[in-house]
This record gives C-alpha cells, sequence and structure tokens, in this order.
C-alpha cells in the first residue's frame, strides 16, 4: 500500500466529502468492483457512503426494511472480525442460499465480499465492505494483505471522524453558555452528547437516564420533550420544537428549545445532531407579541394573534370576531396552541404566555 493513500484516508477523516475519493482507492487497491463505509448503531437509522457507481444501491440498502437485518450484515456484526475477512465465510450454506442480500447480489453479478469491522468508544460499529463482480473471482492473499496494510489507517480516520463530531458537539455548548444559556447536544437517539457547565448545574430541571438519556423533571413537558427527539430521529416534523416548563420554587419558568443540527450530508460520523437550549423568561404584565409567540413556541401568525388575543383577556368569542373567523376556527386554532405550548386550559395558557418575556 502506497503513502498516498493513507494520506487520502486521513484527510478523508478532516473533510468528509473525500471518502469517496479514498473509497475508491480502496477498491482500486484490491481491484473491487465496489467499496462502501456504513455506521451501525442500536436504535438509529444505518448510515453509508459507497462509490458514485454505487449510489442507487446505497439508498436501497439504507431505506431496506430487510437488507440492514439480514443474515450477511447481523453476522458481521457478531463477529466483529478485527481483520478483513471473506463475508461468505460468516455465512452457513442455507444463510448463502436464502438470505435476502446475498440474493439481491447474485442478481446483480456481484461474487465475493470482504469486510472488516471498527467498533467506536460511543458503540457504534464502523463497516468496510469490498465488493468483486462474479466474474473476476474471489480476493487472493495479496488483496487481504492489501486491506489489512489499510486497516490501522482505516481505523484511526473512523476514530478521528467520530471524535471531531464530538468536539463540534462541545463546541456548540461552550457557544452557548457564553451567552448565558443552559444548553446540550443529543444525539438523534436521544442520548446526551455534550453539555455546557449551565445545564449541568440544572439539576432540578433536568435529569440523567439509563444509557446517557435526558429526561425533564416536569411530567408533560419531559413527555413532549420524548415525542419531540422520537420524530427528529425519524426525520419528521415533531409537534412540537418549543417546550415550555413552569416556574417551581425559587426557579423561573424555562423554555427549552430543540434546534436540529444537520451536518453537512458526506459528514457520516456526525449526522442528526439536537440541540437543546433552555431559554429563561421573566414575570411580566405586559403580553408578548405574536411575533415573539411564533419565534418561542413554532406558532403560526393566525395562531399567534389568538393566543394574543386571549393573554390581553378576550374570550374566545371576541377573538374569533376581531380576527374574522368563526368560533369553531378559533377552537380549532387554540387545541393547536394548547399541544404546541404543553397546556391544557386558558387560564394555564394565559399564565404561560404572561410570562413569555425573555429575561435580560
Amino acid at each position: 500500500m502506497t503513502l498516498d493513500i493513507a494520506d487520502t484516508i486521513y484527510e478523508a477523516a478532516f473533510v468528509p466529502e473525500l471518502w469517496s475519493v479514498a473509497l475508491q482507492r480502496l477498491a482500486e487497491l484490491s481491484t473491487s468492483a465496489g467499496t462502501a463505509l456504513f455506521v451501525f448503531s442500536d436504535g438509529k437509522p444505518t448510515r453509508g457512503r459507497a462509490l458514485d457507481n454505487q449510489r442507487d444501491e446505497l439508498e436501497a440498502f439504507l431505506l431496506s426494511d430487510t437488507l440492514p437485518f439480514s443474515a450477511s450484515v447481523q453476522n458481521v456484526c457478531r463477529a466483529q472480525p478485527a481483520s478483513f475477512v471473506d463475508f461468505d465465510s460468516l455465512l452457513t450454506v442455507e444463510e448463502k442460499e436464502n438470505d435476502p442480500a446475498q440474493i439481491r447480489y447474485r442478481s446483480m453479478g456481484i461474487g465475493s465480499h470482504t469486510g472488516t469491522t471498527i467498533p467506536m468508544p460511543s458503540g457504534e460499529l464502523v463497516i468496510f465492505v469490498q465488493q468483486r463482480s462474479s466474474a473476476s473471482g474471489p480476493y487472493g492473499a495479496q488483496d487481504y494483505e492489501n486491506l489489512n496494510r489499510a486497516r490501522p489507517h482505516l481505523a484511526r480516520a473512523s476514530l478521528i471522524g467520530a471524535r471531531l463530531g464530538l468536539e463540534r458537539a462541545h463546541s456548540a455548548v461552550a457557544s452557548m453558555e457564553a451567552m448565558g444559556f443552559p444548553a446540550a447536544v443529543l444525539s438523534d437517539n436521544g442520548r446526551v452528547r455534550a453539555t455546557n457547565a449551565l445545564f449541568d448545574g440544572s439539576t432540578a430541571v433536568f435529569h440523567n437516564t439509563a444509557f446517557g438519556g435526558l429526561a425533564v423533571a416536569h411530567r408533560e413537558a419531559n413527555w413532549l420533550l420524548q415525542q419531540a427527539i422520537q420524530a427528529t430521529r425519524g426525520r419528521h416534523e415533531p409537534l412540537v420544537r418549543s417546550i415550555p416548563i413552569p416556574s417551581q420554587d425559587d426557579r423561573p419558568p424555562l423554555i427549552i428549545h430543540l434546534l436540529p443540527l444537520r451536518r453537512a450530508a458526506q459528514d457520516i460520523f456526525a449526522s442528526g445532531d439536537i440541540m437543546l437550549v433552555a431559554t429563561p423568561l421573566g414575570a411580566s404584565t405586559l403580553v408578548p407579541s405574536p411575533t415573539l409567540l411564533t419565534g418561542l413556541f413554532d406558532l403560526t401568525p393566525a395562531e399567534a394573534k389568538l393566543a394574543t388575543s386571549l393573554a390581553r383577556g378576550q374570550t374566545i368569542k371576541a377573538a374569533a370576531n376581531e380576527q374574522g373567523i368563526q368560533v369553531s376556527t378559533a377552537r380549532y386554532y387554540l387545541e393547536k396552541v394548547f399541544q404546541k405550548t404543553g397546556t391544557h386550559q386558558q387560564s394555564e395558557l394565559v399564565a404561560l404566555l404572561k410570562n413569555a418575556q425573555p429575561s435580560g
């Protein structure tokens, strides 16, 4: 293996867009028709990169309900080979015949598979896979020697990529601390990746849970938080992105905001993180503007206008008349406002809105 291949692998660790170049060099190193990189993790979607000519096949794999759970993948994840090995050697005769992944590959003219696994400290498993066409025959001893020379570089580059993602998370929460906001970065399965000192000091509000998870002490707010994390994990629009937490004892009310941290599409080691920022609210007799409510609670303009009218003491009928809408429409808006603010009745909503002036 020449030095420039190792250099390309390390460059990819710092510039994710270069993984496609590194994978191409690996394919050339082993005379492979295909090369791919996958990141597997419990409870998270599989992420991957492949050669440009395999883009459609990669997308089909990542979106499939069966291929990531095929015997081929499961056996490799269990075995976690510390060198490049023949994947077929990990399959029984029956699995080779009936495994959906094997059937699909044979239909595409793909023959031998080799690959290796690299466990990450975060619990994720990185898998590099090489594929040859049936006409090219199996991988030989020289191919395995070349690939295993590259493996330490692949392992270090993968660890660097994962570490850089964590450093970006720490930098993000440090920036929030400089602005006076408690903040944390969560993975898209809800595990805490980084926190700042202000967040760590908010033990009356935020609680650590099993397996590195996070919960909010207020029951209703915690339900909304877990629902939002689940929606973000599934790449769906969450019902709530801004979650109110009522005041308790000497602690003022808070609003916690969830912001998706979408990294570059090429960065498979740090994708899908969630920034959680807590903003304290100051008690006020003033009614917040519709614009402020829109920003704090993701209300639509019509919902924010209705909420503002109710906070001024109007009845829902009077608020509907003011906006020129039917009372039934106003009640529909009110239900949406309840959902987005985590409240259940008008008095609770009005009390929250009267506090919705960011303290400064």
